[in-house]
């Protein structure tokens, strides 16, 4: 894929709730791809901790990482202001060409601007296991997954660097550049 390409991804979240998201590819390796969620379309803004990290217009680098259970997004306001990082936990993306597939666990990693973690809807994750929408095995997967993370943001080993050099900004330079041909 080059950074003029452009992938669709199926994204789940039990019972029956599905979203189809279309991303710029701004970097593919084989141990990351880097997309770009431009200009968001949201109903109401999303609010973490009485701030707002989403609004209608904002933007996201998104870094999706093979065979992991999470995914990892650099969220902006609409005026470019960053303002924390989010991870989804979720089962690995199945990658296929430029068509995605995941399905959301409910629990996210929070990280705000001054740096401290936060798990968040773990109300909603415990909801999902109750109704049987999680098996045992994957809601253990996901409260893992979820504490590693957190536990990983506390000491310094997460998030992986690539998420700091990736920046809207430079996001933005590669889809340009992949739209004007100066990406190969």
């Amino acid at each position: 894929m080059s950074a003029d390409e452009r992938v669709r991804i199926h994204y789940r979240r039990p019972p029956d709730r599905e979203q189809i998201f279309d991303q710029a590819v701004v970097l593919d390796r084989s141990d990351v791809i880097v997309t770009l969620a431009d200009s968001i379309d949201l109903p109401s803004p999303m609010q973490i901790d009485g701030g707002i990290a989403l609004e209608n217009g904002s933007s996201a680098v998104w870094f999706t990482f093979p065979e992991v259970w999470h995914d990892i997004g650099r969220f902006h306001r609409a005026d470019g202001t960053f303002t924390g990082i989010y991870a989804n936990v979720l089962t690995p993306v199945t990658i296929e060409g430029r068509v995605w597939d995941t399905t959301d666990l409910f629990l996210d990693v929070w990280i705000g601007p001054e740096g401290s973690a936060q798990i968040l809807d773990r109300d909603e994750f415990d909801e999902a296991v109750e109704a049987g929408w999680i098996d045992a095995a994957t809601s253990s997967r996901a409260l893992a997954e979820a504490d590693r993370l957190a536990q990983g943001a506390a000491d310094g080993s997460w998030p992986p660097a690539i998420v700091s050099e990736w920046t809207l900004p430079r996001a933005r330079a590669a889809v340009q550049a992949g739209r004007s041909g100066g990406v190969s």
